[in-house]
């Protein structure tokens, strides 16, 4: 089986069944707890979802460095904005959809044109928020965050990397957005899994085996599926999936939207002839868009996009929407095979 041994993925990674699973805003709140610990200057507001962002745990730890805001998102940034400039390092919570979808200009403004640390986390990210519906699902917010300048954008995939993924917010020296699912899902990297801002890692790839070329190829690899969030397991379970059908695949995990890792996504670009991204965001400037700048500037190649293909958000069961609104294993698998056709 092709699992990069160097990222230490869990040895079921392939049995879903037996995975653990835990929402990724669980690890936002284990991992600001810990900054906290770690550092005095990390001080935390809330937009009255202390529970539902999984603050609680900071401001029951640390009351004197937890406030408060209420239902006010404007001011939950700039009061933020203020905290830093007199050498806080503020963490900021609310649904995605109200904090950055409401308070984006306060978040442009006060927050990254000032170049403060201030680190917005954008909790209950896209469509598996399930039965809240279309005016809860943030699956626009990558976009609206991505072109602000000074601005880091992750998106985790398992609560081991979101809570890893908090814990380095607080070295960047400036703004950070870090998005976050409200569902439970799989848990599929370890404790000792790497990650580093700007980094990509590769999760799954056929050249970590020594084979002889399929069909008298002299390449090993058909395609590179570029991921972030939770749907990485669901690109990895593709692949495999493919793995058996004879076609080679490199999953890799781009959890770092911006800056993103140009070289490891070039890289990918050179070495398999086609590319597909794997979001659970509009396809529209999300991750994948920043994907195809890069290789539209560097190496162009045929791409397909899995993602919400321009619709507003329904109400429904969290893993029915994923299969609902197309980013389902069976539809990477129909993306990949899409795309080949174009490739070849």
């Amino acid at each position: 089986m092709p699992i990069n041994p160097k990222v230490k993925l869990v040895e079921n990674v392939l049995e879903k069944a037996r995975l653990e699973q835990l929402p990724t805003r669980k690890g936002y709140g284990e991992g600001l707890l810990a900054a906290g610990d770690e550092n005095e200057k990390v001080v935390a507001l809330c937009a009255d979802l202390t529970e539902s962002t999984q603050m609680h745990l900071f401001a029951k730890k640390f009351p004197n460095r937890f406030i408060e805001m209420g239902v006010a998102e404007q001011n939950l940034a700039t009061v933020a904005a203020g905290l830093a400039n007199y050498g806080k390092i503020p963490f900021i919570s609310s649904y995605a959809m109200f904090s950055p979808g409401r308070n984006w200009e306060q978040i442009r403004t006060t927050i990254c044109y000032n170049e403060v640390p201030v680190k917005i986390a954008g909790s209950h990210a896209g469509v598996s928020v399930g039965p809240d519906g279309a005016t809860h699902q943030a699956i626009e917010d990558i976009a609206i965050m991505r072109p602000i300048p000074n601005m880091t954008v992750i998106n985790p995939c398992d609560a081991h990397e979101a809570k890893k993924a908090t814990m380095a917010a607080v070295g960047v020296n400036g703004p950070v957005y870090l998005r976050f699912a409200r569902e439970k899902t799989p848990i599929f990297t370890t404790l000792d899994t790497p990650f580093e801002v700007g980094r990509a890692e590769v999760f799954f790839d056929p050249n970590l085996e020594v084979r002889p070329p399929l069909g008298g190829r002299t390449s090993l690899l058909d395609v590179a599926i570029i991921a972030c969030g939770p749907l990485v397991h669901n690109a990895i379970l593709a692949a495999a999936d493919l793995e058996k059908e004879g076609l080679r695949v490199r999953v890799i995990n781009n959890h770092t939207i911006k800056p993103m890792d140009e070289k490891t996504i070039i890289e990918a670009a050179k070495d398999a002839g086609a590319v597909v991204t794997v979001e659970e965001h509009q396809v529209q400037g999300g991750m994948g868009s920043a994907v195809a700048e890069v290789l539209a500037k560097n190496y162009p190649v045929p791409m397909e996009f899995v993602g919400v293909q321009n619709r507003f958000g329904e109400s429904g069961a969290p893993n029915e929407l994923v299969e609902h609104f197309g980013m389902g294993v069976s539809h990477i698998k129909a993306a990949v095979k899409k795309v080949l056709t174009r490739k070849k």
